[in-house]
């Protein structure tokens, strides 16, 4: 087995364990039940309005966030931008958006689906050579990613705590880990001129590569209260994917799709 695949294997497993762990914290969780909620009449004639306090946990959760993507870089499709082309270490990091939604599986667990679109966008050029006026050659080369996910998320504490029969409390900030996986979309090309090493000679032309490829990930964060159902979303996640490269790129190792991402959005409970 290659480095490489020894490295997706340890990756596919690490994310598994992860899961593993969540999915038995899930458990435990759900085994314990819920507190005690009941209705609260209204008075006739009297119209409802939202109170300070809640009557019951959320049911569930809409989330919208901001990321910012630091890639790992790992493969050498990397290595030969960045020997070939005025392209630096950092040049696929890139901010995205996202969106996420949770239904609550028991007092601690929420089950989760999202989506994050990030992408990364450099104009370049070669190393070592200009054309025959002196003017540089350049290339635009892009990197987009599009990841579907699903996965559990651990309030490490209680959520909220329970005043009475019927209003209940959301704590001010909670923790929380959890881990999942999914499908992610990728589309790699690198377009404008380029030298051929055969004759040195100048040509334009398109290069680009695309398709899915399974993904896994753990993430740990905190919702911090703001407002009423309103919650501050930081979190720190990281994905763990490559894939095979099209016929353009024969020759080229999977392209590394994995990284680090910083996120911070607005939480809606329901």
């Amino acid at each position: 087995m290659s480095g490489r695949s020894s490295r997706r294997v340890g990756a596919l497993a690490l994310g598994c364990a992860v899961l593993t762990m969540v999915l038995c914290a899930a458990g435990a969780a759900v085994a314990g039940g819920g507190p005690d909620q009941r209705p609260v009449p209204t008075r006739p004639g009297r119209p409802a309005r939202d109170p300070d306090f809640w009557f019951g946990p959320p049911r569930g959760s809409i989330r919208v966030h901001t990321n910012r993507l630091f890639a790992r870089q790992g493969s050498d499709l990397y290595d030969f931008l960045r020997d070939e082309f005025t392209i630096d270490r950092r040049a696929f990091d890139a901010t995205g958006i996202g969106a996420e939604a949770g239904i609550a599986m028991g007092p601690r667990v929420d089950a989760l689906v999202g989506v994050d679109f990030n992408r990364a966008s450099n104009r370049s050029e070669s190393r070592g050579f200009i054309d025959r006026d002196g003017i540089p050659i350049t290339q635009d080369t892009r990197l987009s990613e599009v990841n579907l996910t699903g996965g559990l998320k651990l309030a490490l504490t209680p959520k909220g705590r329970q005043i009475g029969r019927l209003a209940w409390i959301p704590r001010p900030i909670t923790p929380y880990v959890g881990a999942g996986a999914g499908a992610l979309w990728y589309r790699f090309e690198q377009q404008g001129d380029f030298v051929d090493f055969v004759d040195l000679s100048i040509f334009n032309s398109r290069f680009r590569s695309s398709g899915w490829t399974p993904s896994v990930h753990a993430f740990g964060g905190a919702d911090v209260n703001v407002w009423k159902r309103v919650f501050l979303g930081l979190e720190a996640r990281y994905v763990w994917a490559d894939a095979e490269l099209g016929r353009d790129f024969a020759g080229f190792e999977p392209i590394d799709l994995s990284g680090l991402k910083l996120s911070v959005g607005l939480n809606v409970a329901f």
